[in-house]
């Protein structure tokens, strides 16, 4: 996936100097102060110990403690004519061209900060902007394929550790031959009570537990309503910013404030939690001017989608004149986190903290969380809603990664999750062979007199495979010859013709290697001219294995039922002699994805018939969805799999992954996860629940393949451009799309219909299934995108003719009649005038 870059307010704001001086002066003195049994503050590539502007010690790194193990460590500092308004932490940094490690004793085992501190200063040895690497800890990584592309402000990364050893680890690797660096690392004590075991998720509200075995990174850690807090005025050296970038609408919220000192911490409740500042300052309802107001306060804080997060909301009654007077509900991703709350009933009076854990899993996160307040709608008390402050941790995935998909040992989350379910796969694919064997067996009992004549391995198992009680009747009333039944058999159930193996070894010149067209996973597929001279597609398939099998099963099951324009026809097939054949009509321009960027680019095409060969791929997608009695799910749709006739007309194409579509009585299909990679359904991946929507999904990668002519997955490019799903969409959500489609498109395009199909492929890559578009209203959205592209191709040609000498004059041609359906849908676009609402 692609990283976001997830910093936590400190990091991302520019403080002024005078400000940070402001807040240190009105410092309110905080009880309780701890006292970190470690504390290491470590000044990287520093010749002496320097004090920061808050008052702390900055120790060199050439002090005994860290230790700094590196093969190949360089010093650098910034030049003496550098603007010196750094703080002095960011003057020099330590650079590694290869591995390195700091470890640090651990005095007390426990809860940890490690705060990592970038500046890529400029110096006359390496651009550090250019830097990429990653860092780790014995058991999280922490960053991975790192790069601070901004080389004008400095970065904190804060993390939030359960350090469990008595020697602590920072593992930095450089990556891509570049290096690695580092200007200044705290690894610091925090109090064992700062995160309990246990919260509550959303959707449903339920108790969950296991909050101490994770590591979290700071993500937002915001005072709402109040101003910036330093690490000077938190105990545990934290950074609160502001909420006024989250907050939207302001004028639906009213900021208030009271002295820190009326904040009354209760007995139990540790002020090291947040600092008095977080309580005395909180945003309210505003004053909309109306009889009944009825509106949220809402927070929107941008985070990487591919991670859970444990969400800390702050509250406390400032705005109360007496008990049980404020009742408000909270929300999270739209989704009610508590109901009814009363602050009074908890705390027992006013102006006392009160704080609540939540953990939203990785499914219930796009690119923002949400936090919202707002009345309760009833009779009780006044109609208002506070927050006094929020903080969002990054939770650790299943491999212990805070950043992208690996773990230390290289493991990956996919990988991870996927065990149990490999096991449980396992157990029921040893029961599901023995019941096979039982059925084989007994069938074998079954069998017809005379079968070894027949000279076919599934003569006699082949109804059991395709659902079918019978194929021969009684030893007397035998359909006749093997040909001649098989025949019959596939007449009857739609399969087309049957065919010897010696016809296909004549029409394939006995399967030469030069005859290959494709490869798959069931096998190779080879290209034959039958005895009346028809090409056709023959897929032979591997007899020894039991994937092919499967596939070789489904195909016929599937196909004996389908039959529609734009789906690959089964022509007949094979199984003597224990081969699994399969005969297609033959497409002699082949898949979608050579013409796209694969072998065959001595033409490229138009946006024109991208379009209309996309259209025709939704097409057969939307039959498979909706025309069969009960709808087929293909499962695994990509470029490879839409291939082109002699007319470039697209027909979908290999179902040796199909499943039918869920009943009526059923909202999905639960089954293991199959298909490509950077085709794959999120939500399928992650509940191994499969809809029709899955394959909505899959096709809006198609589509974006079509756009920007590149594949759904690229490892050889940089990190945030491996997956082209999520890369391609960070560019549309910033209005620059048109930057990174194929450069052959350029001048030929039209920018609207370019918009209408991106509109229609982001909608079909949302992250939950009912947010996805059914394949009738996709078609609907590129058919006009097409219509977009026609009326501009021809007011360009008009535009064309109109620049003409007026010598020269076109000649008459005859009218066209337009097919009718094709004239009606263009007349109801000109009418619509717009986009079709979904």
């Amino acid at each position: 996936m692609a990283k976001l870059s997830i910093v936590s307010s400190l990091a991302n704001m520019t403080i002024d100097p005078c400000k940070i001086i402001a807040a240190l002066c009105c410092r309110s003195n905080l009880s309780n102060s701890f006292v970190p049994p470690d504390n290491y503050l470590v000044d990287c590539g520093a010749v002496s110990n320097v004090n920061v502007l808050d008052g702390r010690l900055f120790k060199s790194d050439g002090e005994t403690a860290p230790l700094l193990s590196a093969k190949d460590e360089i010093s650098v500092s910034v030049p003496a004519d550098e603007d010196s308004s750094l703080l002095p932490i960011y003057l020099t940094a330590r650079l590694f061209s290869q591995d390195a490690i700091y470890s640090f004793p651990v005095s007390v085992v426990g809860w940890h900060w490690v705060r990592l501190h970038f500046y890529p200063m400029n110096n006359t040895e390496f651009d550090l902007t250019r830097a990429v690497f990653s860092v780790s800890t014995d058991d999280f990584v922490l960053l991975h394929s790192f790069n601070v592309d901004d080389g004008s402000s400095w970065l904190v990364k804060e993390y939030l550790l359960n350090v469990t050893s008595e020697k602590f680890s920072l593992f930095f690797s450089p990556m891509r031959n570049s290096v690695a660096f580092i200007n200044a690392i705290e690894f610091v004590s925090a109090p064992d009570n700062l995160i309990v075991d246990v919260a509550t998720t959303v959707a449903p509200i339920a108790e969950f537990s296991g909050l101490s075995t994770s590591a979290y990174q700071t993500a937002h850690r915001v005072n709402v309503g109040g101003p910036v807090i330093t690490a000077q005025n938190d105990s545990l050296g934290r950074t609160w910013g502001t909420d006024t970038q989250y907050r939207s609408g302001n004028s639906t919220g009213k900021i208030i404030s009271v002295s820190p000192n009326i904040i009354k911490y209760p007995e139990g409740f540790s002020p090291l939690i947040a600092p008095n500042w977080i309580y005395a300052s909180a945003v309210e309802m505003a004053d909309a001017q109306v009889t009944k107001p009825n509106f949220n306060i809402t927070w929107n804080l941008d985070v990487d989608p591919a991670f859970g997060y444990m969400v800390r909301l702050h509250f406390c009654d400032i705005v109360s004149k007496s008990l049980n007077d404020l009742y408000f509900n909270v929300y999270l991703n739209g989704k009610m986190a508590i109901s009814g709350l009363d602050l009074s009933t908890i705390t027992s009076d006013l102006a006392v903290p009160y704080y609540k854990d939540f953990v939203l899993n990785a499914s219930m996160v796009s690119d923002k969380i949400t936090v919202q307040v707002g009345p309760m709608n009833e009779n009780t008390g006044k109609i208002n809603a506070i927050l006094n402050g929020m903080e969002l941790l990054k939770i650790s995935n299943k491999v212990g990664s805070l950043d992208g998909e690996f773990g230390v040992d290289g493991r990956s989350e996919s990988g991870a999750s996927s065990r149990g379910t490999v096991a449980a796969v396992g157990f029921a694919m040893m029961f599901g062979a023995f019941a096979g064997l039982g059925a084989m067996v007994f069938k074998w009992s079954k069998r017809p007199q005379g079968w070894e004549k027949r000279n076919s391995f599934s003569s006699w198992l082949l109804p059991v495979h395709t659902g079918q009680s019978t194929f021969m009747t009684s030893k007397g009333s035998c359909v006749g010859s093997h040909k001649s039944a098989m025949n019959f058999y596939s007449s009857t159930l739609g399969l087309g013709r049957y065919f010897s193996f010696s016809e296909l070894q004549d029409a394939t010149k006995n399967f030469d290697e030069k005859a290959v067209i494709g490869v798959g996973g069931f096998g190779n597929v080879y290209l034959g001219e039958i005895v009346d001279g028809t090409k056709v597609a023959v897929k032979r398939g591997n007899p020894q294995s039991e994937q092919g099998i499967t596939e070789f099963q489904t195909e016929i099951q599937m196909l004996s039922k389908l039959r529609h324009r734009h789906l690959v026809s089964l022509i007949g097939y094979c199984d003597e002699n224990s081969e699994m054949i399969l005969v297609y009509e033959y497409m002699s321009n082949g898949p979608f994805r050579d013409h796209l960027y694969g072998k065959d680019l001595s033409k490229y095409m138009s946006w024109k018939q991208r379009l209309e060969i996309c259209i025709g791929a939704a097409r057969g997608l939307h039959y498979l969805h909706t025309g069969a009695a009960q709808g087929i799910i293909h499962r695994d749709v990509k470029t490879t799999n839409i291939l082109l006739d002699e007319n470039f007309v697209a027909k979908v194409a290999d179902f040796g992954l199909s499943k039918n579509a869920p009943t009526m009585e059923q909202t999905h299909v639960s089954t293991a996860v199959k298909g490509s990679f950077g085709y794959l359904d999120p939500e399928y991946f992650r509940r191994q629940q499969l809809t029709d929507k899955s394959d909505v999904y899959s096709f809006g990668v198609v589509l974006l393949e079509a756009l920007c002519a590149r594949p759904a997955i690229n490892p050889a490019l940089p990190r945030e451009q491996v997956n082209l799903a999520e890369w391609a969409m960070q560019w549309k959500r910033k209005g620059l799309l048109e930057k990174i489609v194929d450069s052959h498109l350029v001048g030929d395009i039209n920018l609207d219909s370019m918009k209408k199909l991106a509109e229609a492929a982001e909608k079909c890559l949302a992250e939950h299934g009912v947010d996805r578009p059914s394949m009738g209203d996709v078609l609907w959205n590129l058919e006009y995108a097409l219509q977009l592209q026609e009326t501009a191709l021809q007011a360009k040609s008009e535009e064309d003719k109109s620049l003409l000498p007026a010598t020269i004059t076109a000649t008459p041609v005859a009218p066209v009649v337009e097919n009718s359906g094709t004239a009606v849908a263009n007349e109801l676009f000109s009418q619509l005038g717009g986009i079709k609402g979904r």
